[in-house]
């Protein structure tokens, strides 16, 4: 009862929070990335505005599964979406630097959008039709360059109800022609920390890390059954952390 009379007044703090540390966050990697786009500060920076926007919403992570990865490999890690608080609670968790995809509006932003760029956070144009592939691809690339891992949200979407959703085909076709080895992530609690339409109630989360997929040897005949396997998976996680 009392987590939930304190919520609104969390909300507030942790949304005005979130902006501030966000804006200050954005402004000093954009900085470290005009120096050098490998600089370890920026890892830095990320660990930081991922941990403290947990806190400040009164979210407690657990981790799993991380003697799973490999730290001098590069992925592509297929994840489940739930809320808002995947981002930081994945930054969190997986430890390796990782990129996600962000639509093209987010890049409109000022300083923030700057700041994406600057990282390499991979834009997507939803508008672009066949041509977004090669496009994303292309950006994936550039990530991969840096020593970075890339993030997809294979839904395509957040999904707020808990189970998980079809997958797109998109990650998958990124990691057989990338060579990359899929890294199955699954992200459980932030539907439950901010439910749809209410205040943040804050409460656990989970990140689950299971066992790599390769793709060595797979082509794009291949996409539907990886993207299927990986679904599996997560969707066991998923089902055991609920």
């Amino acid at each position: 009862m009392l987590r939930l009379a304190l919520s609104p007044i969390r909300t507030v703090i942790a949304v005005v929070y979130a902006i501030l540390a966000t804006g200050l966050a954005a402004m000093t990697v954009t900085v470290q990335a005009w120096r050098d786009p490998k600089a370890e500060g920026i890892q830095r920076v990320i660990d930081y505005w991922s941990k403290s926007i947990l806190a400040v919403a009164g979210i407690s992570l657990t981790v799993e599964g991380t003697d799973n990865i490999e730290p001098d490999r590069t992925y592509v890690v297929v994840s489940n979406h739930q809320s808002a608080f995947d981002i930081p609670a994945q930054f969190q968790a997986i430890p390796i630097p990782i990129r996600f995809f962000a639509k093209k509006e987010l890049f409109g932003i000022p300083i923030f959008g700057t700041a994406l760029r600057a990282i390499g956070i991979v834009e997507v144009d939803r508008q672009a039709g066949a041509a977004v592939h090669g496009q994303i691809n292309a950006h994936s690339a550039e990530v991969v360059e840096r020593g970075h891992s890339v993030l997809v949200y294979a839904e395509g979407t957040r999904f707020q109800d808990g189970p998980v959703h079809p997958f797109k085909r998109g990650a998958f076709s990124i990691a057989i022609e990338a060579g990359l080895p899929i890294l199955p992530a699954m992200v459980y609690g932030g539907h439950l920390a901010w439910p749809p339409k209410r205040p943040i109630l804050g409460g656990p989360m989970k990140v689950a890390i299971g066992r790599p997929i390769e793709t060595t040897g797979l082509t794009r005949k291949d996409i539907a059954a990886l993207r299927d396997e990986t679904k599996a998976v997560i969707e066991q996680m998923v089902d055991d952390a609920a």
